[in-house]
């Protein structure tokens, strides 16, 4: 059995494209094997800057003869049928078999098709490889038709077994595939033949091309880390410059600089930040001083001089890099130990969005709603507010506009040069978090408040504006902002019993402000106060046509529950994802969001833990089958006696000890679970309800519900109702699926 080696060799394939290419070049060869009727044993794939490879091995030498038999339309069947199966089979009327069928004499075709040696296939599917290979951007060069991400100079394309190697006959717009490539462009760029894979890696390796982009990232962290720590530096993990890195060399030669004492006053994050973005170096940090002193550059080549002329290079261009960025940052200092009043002011001007007004609109609508969750997080609304009203003001300062990746980080750096306190600082680096799902999540009160008004007026706008995602689309990311919310107020614990209460008003506040009904240049707290007043004037007054307030009626009140409820589902939906990963069912959710409180989701989510808990035991499994079995014959009663089953249960009218015990574990179940759940305690809950597992088994194994006594019957299903309502203090167990 043949093995395969693959090469495609062009100029620089980007750095950020090469991971992508080689899943997909794997994909299409090999699937057009197999497709193709070839198996085969393993297959890797791999690449440098300049080269695509791929190695199969255990590949069948031909694909199998097949034989193939099409029923087509019966022998007496008008011409034109009969025509359109011939085409469709490629055979002449003499080649089909009249065979006996239920209705009569009907044609069949027997097609075969001869095996094809595995030489054919593969010149078959490389070149559909090659011609539709998935670049994310693609050239054309020279006079041909063919596109690659780069030119394309040579093809290896070699079948190779115990008899030796054979190259597969291929051309593709004037490009042969034979069995020569090149090694290092500089190092060694003299062309040399293989004759396998075994006997090309270790060729290219001769030749200073390290082909495993793997073997190169560990090469370059381990050289790195060396190199550091000869100098008492350590360097700061970076794995996705690692692999940009990895992707631009094909022979690693890490090289360690230091920085000039004079760039070192700068933070930490701008050097780290800049050397990454313009250069590409690896931050070198000494565990001493806590500042980053030293950075390593990967050269590509091996120097007589042991990489000191690269090196003098590198440090020059970087001199001039944070030269920019040393003249940004003192810029910066002026402007944000006067006030950063220039920076607020020019916000103005910065669209948020056409309907929602300015980046410094949206600033006021935050400081507002930072200081009225400021008590529920247990921060200063004082300082919320403050922190809201400078938190973004870095998105006009020169470090940012030049490194936008710093935004949040630099403002903590000017506002403690403008001097407000650490609190509310950091509340400025904070307020983005959590980003992604591996984002560490804001602890600090200020920083909580802060970080959910940030979210909150953006989920709120957008809803009150009708900006909703659809399907995949989410240009705004709200689907990120619900879930940053959520795991801010897991993370931390916080307690909004009123959140939908909130978020009705925050919506009705912005229909206003966008509507132009509120007449305010920007919404302030004490303006905030006033509409809330309003606000809760409208709720408790009846309904009517006109106005009782001066910029709400009835009919945008209605408006904004009807959009907060809306926006309250979306964070449920985003709440499943969240509890999914958790490991707790999709069902289990639903059953306690159907019960009073779901906004609240701390309390939410306990009674979701907690019900996932126990009914992973046996108890809890074969309670929810007697939970689900009450609600079935209850559901099916009421609709035929056209009643309620819900009240008058009596012992006295029990006939047997089965029911006499379940009124006996209900009397004692029941006050015991209200008092858990009083108390919020769950665990309690869940595991009082468990108890009934027993008497609920025994009373349907030894009791019949629809006695002919009418009396008996009527008491047996408000029983049952007893049950349920048990349950319904816990969830809704009829969405739990059984």
């Amino acid at each position: 059995m043949p093995d395969l080696l693959i090469e495609l060799f062009s100029e620089e394939i980007p750095a950020r494209m090469q991971a992508r290419a080689r899943e997909d070049l794997k994909k299409l060869v090999t699937d057009g094997l197999v497709e193709a009727g070839l198996t085969y044993t393993s297959a890797g794939a791999f690449s440098t800057p300049r080269r695509l490879v791929l190695t199969v091995e255990g590949l069948t030498a031909h694909s199998p003869t097949t034989r193939e038999e099409r029923k087509g339309p019966r022998t007496d069947a008008p011409d034109a049928a009969l025509q359109g199966f011939l085409r469709s089979t490629g055979l002449s009327k003499d080649q089909l078999e009249a065979r006996d069928d239920k209705k009569g004499q009907v044609w069949f075709a027997v097609i075969q098709k001869p095996g094809r040696p595995a030489s054919e296939i593969v010149a078959e599917v490389l070149e559909a490889t090659i011609r539709n290979f998935p670049w994310p951007k693609s050239m054309r060069w020279g006079a041909g038709s063919l596109r690659w991400v780069r030119p394309l100079h040579s093809i290896i394309c070699l079948l190779s077994d115990e008899s030796g190697a054979t190259v597969v006959p291929l051309e593709i717009e004037g490009i042969a595939a034979g069995n020569t490539t090149r090694g290092h462009r500089f190092m060694a760029p003299d062309a040399f033949t293989v004759s396998g894979f075994d006997d090309y890696a270790a060729k290219l390796r001769r030749a200073k091309v390290m082909l495993d982009p793997a073997e190169r990232e560990a090469a370059i962290r381990q050289e790195a880390a060396n190199l550091a720590f000869a100098r008492g530096w350590e360097i700061m993990p970076d794995d996705g410059l690692l692999t940009e890195v990895a992707g631009l060399v094909e022979w690693p030669v890490p090289l360690m600089g230091a920085i000039e004492d004079r760039f070192l006053s700068l933070p930490p994050e701008v050097l780290q930040t800049s050397m990454k973005e313009h250069q590409k170096f690896f931050s070198a940090r000494n565990p001493k001083t806590g500042r980053i002193e030293g950075f390593v550059t990967v050269a590509n080549v091996e120097t007589p001089d042991h990489g000191e002329t690269i090196l003098k290079g590198n440090q020059r261009v970087l001199a001039a890099r944070l030269s920019d960025a040393a003249f940004f940052w003192d810029n910066d200092l002026r402007e944000a130990r006067a006030g950063m009043g220039d920076w607020a002011e020019g916000l103005k001007s910065v669209t948020f969005q056409s309907k929602l007004g300015s980046q410094a609109d949206r600033i006021a609508r935050i400081a507002a709603l930072a200081r009225e969750i400021a008590p529920l997080v247990g921060a200063d609304a004082d300082q919320a507010e403050d922190a809201a009203r400078i938190a973004k003001l870095d998105l006009r300062s020169a470090m940012v506009g030049e490194f936008p990746e710093l935004q949040g980080t630099m403002g903590r750096y000017y506002a403690l040069e403008a001097g407000k306190p650490a609190e509310v600082a950091d509340a400025a680096r904070d307020h983005y978090s959590p980003l992604g799902p591996s984002d560490a999540v804001p602890t600090a009160p200020v920083s909580v408040a802060m970080a959910l008004a940030d979210k909150l007026d953006t989920l709120t706008g957008f809803w009150a504006i009708d900006e909703k995602p659809t399907g995949s689309k989410d240009p705004f990311a709200l689907r990120r902002a619900a879930l940053g919310g959520i795991r801010l107020v897991l993370g931390n614990g916080v307690r909004v019993r009123d959140f939908l209460s909130l978020i009705e008003l925050q919506i009705a506040f912005i229909q206003a402000l966008v509507e132009g009904r509120a007449k305010t240049p920007l919404p302030n707290a004490a303006f905030r106060a006033s509409f809330k007043a309003d606000w809760n004037e409208m709720l408790a007054a009846d309904e009517a046509e006109e106005p009782c307030a001066p910029v709400l009626h009835h009919r945008d009140v209605k408006r904004a529950i009807q959009t907060a409820h809306d926006l309250l589902t979306f964070f449920h939906d985003r709440l499943k994802v969240y509890l999914r990963d958790q490991g707790i069912r999709h069902d289990i959710i639903d059953a306690v969001i159907a019960m009073p409180g779901n906004d609240d989701l701390v309390l939410l989510v306990n009674r979701a833990t907690a019900l996932n808990d126990v009914l992973k035991t046996e108890d809890g499994t074969n309670l929810l089958q007697g939970l689900k079995r009450a609600g079935n014959i209850l559901a099916q009663a009421e609709e035929k006696d056209g009643v309620e089953y819900s009240f008058g249960a009596d012992p006295k009218f029990a006939e047997t000890d089965a029911e006499r015990a379940l009124f006996a574990a209900l009397d004692k179940a029941e006050p015991a679970i209200r008092e858990a759940v009083r108390l919020e305690d769950f665990q309690a809950a869940t595991q009082g309800i468990a108890t009934l597992r027993g008497p609920i088994d025994a009373f349907f194994d030894t009791v019949q519900i629809n006695t002919d006594n009418q009396i008996v019957r009527r008491n047996r299903l408000n029983l049952l109702s007893r049950i349920r309502e048990a349950g319904r203090l816990i969830a809704d167990f009829g969405r739990i699926e059984g």
